[in-house]
Parts: structure tokens; C-alpha cells; sequence
């Protein structure tokens, strides 16, 4: 089957169509800048761009970066408030003309690291960080996926994780790999202290640079880097697209018959 992934992130938007049989991505992806505001409205005129792109017209999934209940969106850390309480899956179905499956990009990009990447074959506690403008967690024990563990926001050092341990916070602060590493290494110290994971998967765009701060992680768990890197979203996406069209999770939302907006607009409030 043929699914296109999308990745809503706080700094780009990227897609592509998904073999969920293989885990290959059929096209070249496409990635476009996260509009400087990261409402809804402009964020998802540029999924109805990506779509364009590759004139899909079949199912799509989209990662999101925060937590998604039954296609509603309900935290927003990264990109705008807006989005909070959002009915997503509606209104990007709206503007697409497409059926929508929306999940936690976190859990999107656990979801193809377990079924295709590192954690492939893992049993136990497998924990799956993605490491870019904030933290993102995946939580799986025997191949099951625990939605919405946002576990990049527990406290550490009396603030959000995120604020010391995310790739933002390195670039932000200019820190050393060295420095930066043995921040993240606190953080999964609280982790595996909370978690006991038998796995520790990291992802997201510092997972390229692996071997400038592993030397740096202490805790007791076997720690790798992500296989599909920064294609785990799109893939993801696309697999929790396929699990909603067999009737698991909260199904697939569907372009309504008589659509409230015109297919190429999307609400101004948003």
C-alpha cells in the first residue's frame, strides 16, 4: 500500500509518498520552511502544497508535534496556541480533499523505527527520543505503543527538559557536542530512571551525529541511533495512517461532502 507521510515540525514540513509494505519512501521528499507564525492556517495551506506536489489524492498521515487525541490536537509547545484544541484532522481533510490520519510525530517516528529501523524485532521497554527543536517520546513495551508520552517536557534542573536537552537548546546556547551531551545524558538519566527501558533509540536530526556525543551517555540501557533519521516521521506517518484505515486507533477523517471552506482556503482565525 501507498500512503503519503507528512511531518509537521516547529521549523519544516516535509512529505513524501510511503511503500508501508517496505518502509521506502517511493518519491524524492519534499520539505518546505515552517511559517514564521506556525498557525494552523498558513502550515496547513503548505500541506495542501506538498500534496499538490506530488498530486496525491489518496490517504495521507500527518506527524504532529504534540499531543493528538481522536485527530484533535491538544498541546502545542513548539508551534502556535492556536492549535490547541484543534479539530486537525477535519479541517486538514478540508482543505486537501483528502482522508486525514493525524498522530504525535513522536510516536509517528517510533512507529517506523520499530517496525523498520533500530528497535525492529525488540521486545521489553524500548523508549524512542527524537532530538530536534524540542524532545520528542516514544514509549513502546512488547511492540506496543503508549500514545502521547510527552516526555520531553518532565523537569529537569527546575525547568522543561527542552530547555537544556533538545538540539534547539544546544544551537541556542552555542554549546560544545561535549557540554550538550552530558546535559542530554542527565535527561535520560531521569528517563530510565522513571522508565527502565531496555532500549533507548535516539532520533531526529542530531541522531546523524551519533559519535560526537555518545561517548558522553552513562545510563545503564543500550543506547543507539535511529536507522531512518529524519525520513521516521514521513514513514511513521504513513504506518498510523494504514493502522487508522483498518479500523485501529480513531480512524480515518474523511473530506465532508458539502466542505464549510473552499477546497484552496483555510479559515481565517486559524
Amino acid at each position: 500500500m501507498e500512503i503519503l507521510g507528512i511531518d509537521i515540525g516547529a521549523s519544516g514540513i516535509k512529505g513524501a509518498p510511503v511503500n508501508t509494505e517496505t518502509g521506502e519512501l517511493t518519491g524524492a521528499r519534499y520539505r518546505l520552511p515552517t511559517p514564521e507564525s506556525a498557525k494552523p492556517g498558513p502550515m496547513i495551506e503548505l500541506m495542501g502544497k506538498i500534496i499538490h506536489h506530488f498530486k496525491w489524492s489518496g490517504a495521507i498521515g500527518c506527524g504532529y508535534p504534540g499531543v493528538v487525541i481522536n485527530g484533535i490536537t491538544l498541546s502545542a509547545a513548539n508551534v502556535h496556541q492556536k492549535w490547541v484544541g484543534l479539530n486537525a484532522a477535519a479541517l486538514i481533510a478540508e482543505k486537501t480533499d483528502c482522508p486525514v490520519c493525524i498522530v504525535n510525530d513522536a510516536d509517528a517516528a517510533g512507529l517506523a523505527e520499530m517496525k523498520f529501523g533500530a528497535g525492529r524485532g525488540h521486545m521489553g521497554v524500548v523508549l524512542i527520543v527524537t532530538i530536534g527543536t524540542g524532545l520528542g517520546t516514544a514509549l513502546f513495551t512488547n511492540g506496543h505503543l503508549l500514545p502521547n508520552a510527552e516526555l520531553g517536557h518532565i523537569e529537569l534542573g527546575g525547568e522543561d527538559a527542552e530547555r537544556s536537552a533538545s538540539d534547539a537548546a544546544r544551537k541556542r546556547g552555542r554549546l560544545s557536542w561535549k557540554k550538550w551531551g552530558r546535559q542530554f545524558n542527565r535527561y535520560l538519566q531521569e528517563l530510565e530512571k522513571l522508565l527502565s527501558p531496555n532500549l533507548i533509540i535516539l532520533g531526529g536530526g542530531s541522531s546523524k551525529r551519533f559519535s560526537e556525543f555518545s561517548q558522553y551517555l552513562t545510563v545503564r540501557a543500550e543506547i543507539v541511533p535511529a536507522q531512518l533519521l529524519n525520513d521516521a516521521g514521513i514513514v511513521g506517518a504513513a504506518l498510523a495512517a494504514q493502522d487508522c484505515m483498518n479500523g485501529e486507533g480513531a480512524g480515518m477523517t474523511t473530506p465532508p461532502a458539502h466542505p464549510e471552506f473552499g477546497r484552496d482556503e483555510v479559515p481565517q482565525d486559524v
